[in-house]
């Protein structure tokens, strides 16, 4: 049986052109600094995002966990949402790892947080608090429907971390999408923010791999600290290759993602139980419920993946379907064909 596999846009497989990369590349010792491959690829990725350097780590958790522990010394506290990738799916690791305090504040549906409530969660300095080092943010948000975060509140953001003397650092692992979504070059949304993560293994395709951009002495202190974590690796340049084929090639395939979500979100739209507003999805993520579900979600999930097509539930009767380059309009087609006919 063919698989349509909705969990996740990380199931993705690398392209054919990747895979004759992987096996031709250049390489090198990266903890040396001398695999061909990954320097090409952290350079190309610094010109893309604006920023005067980048790094090469093994995956977006160890690229957030870099950035923050770079940017908050042990005790500070880090602002950031409480749907957050990094709060939620991290295990702690800015904690356990960094030593660091964190303040969450509640996102709201489009992945923002509240200009006041980052205002007010600023510490004033005081040897009963911890110091408030650094506001993160996600972009696009997953939790908060896959959505893009525009250039007016990027800056609001920055502004307040300015004027506090504070560092902003975002998890873009899906940056590529808000990018497209919202019509912009990708260093339009990289401008407002002192270090950016983005992971090369979802939309983009490739095996394996995240990038970690920002200064040079940021770049500087965040190769130490890869170090620390064990995440230096040696000839990681067959990974690179295929990295650098992601940033170059892939981003068209993110608009027929998007465009795939879309249908998915319209279709889900006219089955009477599900509950879904497809205005509320820009990117390659959705969400939904069922009202009076004959099935708990273990057993529907179930009987869907007995029909071909998986997905997760993240929580008691909330469901995510994301779209990938694995996923065809024949798959999206089918797909809905199949919750029309269960839940109907």
């Amino acid at each position: 049986m063919n698989i349509i596999d909705l969990r996740s846009d990380t199931v993705t497989l690398p392209t054919k052109e990747m895979m004759d990369a992987i096996q031709n590349a250049k390489l090198g010792d990266d903890v040396l600094e001398d695999d061909f491959v990954v320097k090409k690829l952290e350079d190309e990725t610094a010109k893309l995002t604006g920023k005067d350097a980048a790094l090469f780590v093994p995956s977006g958790t160890m690229g957030n966990i870099i950035s923050i522990m770079v940017h908050c010394p042990r005790g500070s506290e880090v602002i950031l949402g409480d749907k957050s990738h990094t709060f939620k799916y991290e295990a702690g690791g800015i904690s356990a790892l960094g030593g660091i305090h964190s303040a969450q504040l509640s996102n709201n549906s489009d992945g923002t947080i509240d200009i006041d409530k980052i205002k007010t969660s600023i510490r004033e300095d005081n040897v009963h608090f911890p110091k408030t080092a650094c506001i993160s943010l996600e972009n696009s948000h997953n939790l908060c429907n896959g959505s893009p975060i525009n250039i007016e509140y990027l800056s609001q953001v920055y502004n307040i971390a300015q004027e506090n003397n504070l560092k902003v650092h975002t998890d873009g692992a899906r940056i590529f999408n808000s990018a497209v979504a919202l019509n912009l070059e990708l260093k339009e949304l990289t401008t407002y923010t002192d270090s950016i993560t983005f992971c090369l293994s979802k939309g983009l395709s490739a095996p394996i791999g995240s990038m970690v951009c920002g200064t040079k002495e940021f770049i500087y202190h965040a190769r130490r600290t890869r170090k620390i974590l064990g995440g230096g690796m040696r000839q990681v340049g067959i990974l690179a290759s295929a990295g650098l084929i992601s940033i170059s090639k892939m981003t068209n395939q993110l608009k027929t993602d998007h465009l795939h979500l879309s249908q998915l979100a319209n279709g889900l739209s006219q089955i009477k139980k599900i509950e879904i507003n497809p205005t509320n999805y820009k990117t390659n993520i959705l969400y939904f419920s069922i009202t009076n579900n004959p099935f708990s979600d273990e057993e529907f999930i179930q009987h869907m993946e007995k029909q071909g097509i998986r997905f997760f539930a993240l929580s008691k009767n909330k469901f995510r379907l994301v779209t990938h380059s694995g996923i065809s309009d024949k798959d999206i087609h089918f797909t809905l064909n199949v919750f029309n006919n269960i839940l109907n």
